[in-house]
C-alpha cells in the first residue's frame, strides 16, 4: 500500500530535484572551451519545449509541462582568453507562466592557445538571480570547468560543474556537483551528431540517492554551415522522479 510516510517521501524528493535544478532548462548546453574572439560578440536564442515535465506546483515553484522557455544569451570578447556573457530568461505558457524570469552574467578565462596545452581549458563563474515562481533558489552561482578535445572526426567536452545557492531551500547545503557531458562526430563536413548528458547528482562528495538526482540524456546535432553561425538541437529524455521527461532543445547563435 502506498502509505503516508512513501507519498512524503517521494514529494520531499520532487521538491529537491525541482529547487536545485528548475533553472537549467532555460540553457540546455554543454560549453566549448573557445572564447569569443577579440571585439567580437556572439548573440544565441536558446529555445526548449518541454513535452513532458512536472504537473503540480511544487514548493511554490510553477509546472513544467507544456512550457516554453527562451533564453537570450549575450556574449562578448574582451582579449584572445576573456569573454563576458549575459542572459535573460524568461517562459511562455498558460495559466500565468508567460513571464520574465530572470538574469545572470558569466565572466570566463581560458588557457590562450598559444600555450599549445593539449586540451582545450577554461573557468567559468555564472552568478544571476530569478525568480522564486520558477526557481525556489533565487541567487545562485555556477562555477563551471571545461575540458574539451577535438580528435579527426570526434570531439569531446567535459563540463564538471559545481552550483551554489545564497537564497532559498538549498543555501545550507553547499556546493551541488551538476557534471555535463558532450561527445559527438563528424558526419559530414556540416553535420555533426553525438550525446549530451546532464546531470545534478547532490552536495559534492555526499551525493544523493539516484531518484533524488538529475538525470538527463540528450542526442543533438550541431550544423557548422558557417563559422559566424552557431546551430544545436537536440532531444532529451530524463531519467529520475524529479527531471523532466521529454525536452526538446534548439540553440540559435550569430557572431558579430
Amino acid at each position: 500500500m502506498y502509505n503516508s510516510k512513501a507519498f512524503l517521501l517521494h514529494i520531499s524528493f520532487l521538491i529537491l530535484c525541482n529547487s536545485l535544478k528548475a533553472q537549467d532548462n532555460y540553457e540546455i548546453q554543454v560549453y566549448g572551451s573557445e572564447t569569443v574572439a577579440t571585439g567580437h560578440t556572439m548573440v544565441e536564442l536558446h529555445s526548449n519545449f518541454t513535452l513532458d515535465g512536472s504537473k503540480t506546483v511544487i514548493d511554490g515553484v510553477l509546472y513544467t509541462n507544456h512550457v516554453f522557455h527562451e533564453t537570450i544569451e549575450i556574449t562578448h570578447g574582451w582579449t584572445p582568453w576573456f569573454e563576458t556573457g549575459f542572459y535573460f530568461f524568461s517562459t511562455i505558457g498558460d495559466e500565468g507562466r508567460t513571464n520574465f524570469v530572470g538574469s545572470h552574467i558569466r565572466p570566463r578565462v581560458a588557457i590562450p592557445e598559444t600555450w599549445k596545452w593539449p586540451v582545450g581549458v577554461s573557468l567559468s563563474a555564472e552568478f544571476g538571480f530569478q525568480k522564486a515562481a520558477y526557481s525556489a533558489n533565487t541567487s545562485t552561482l555556477e562555477i563551471r570547468p571545461i575540458i574539451d578535445k577535438k580528435w579527426g572526426k570526434t570531439y569531446i567536452s567535459l563540463n564538471p560543474t559545481l552550483d551554489r545557492s545564497f537564497a532559498g531551500p538549498d543555501v545550507n547545503k553547499g556546493f551541488i556537483f551538476s557534471p555535463n557531458l558532450k561527445g559527438s562526430y563528424d558526419i559530414t563536413k556540416v553535420v555533426a551528431l553525438g550525446l549530451e548528458y546532464y546531470g545534478s547528482t547532490g552536495p559534492f562528495f555526499h551525493y544523493d540517492p539516484f531518484e533524488q538526482q538529475q538525470q538527463q540524456l540528450f542526442i543533438a546535432t550541431d550544423l557548422n554551415f558557417d563559422p559566424n553561425w552557431e546551430f544545436n538541437a537536440g532531444y532529451g529524455h530524463g531519467f529520475t522522479t524529479g527531471t523532466d521527461r521529454s525536452i526538446f532543445k534548439i540553440i540559435l547563435g550569430r557572431l558579430f
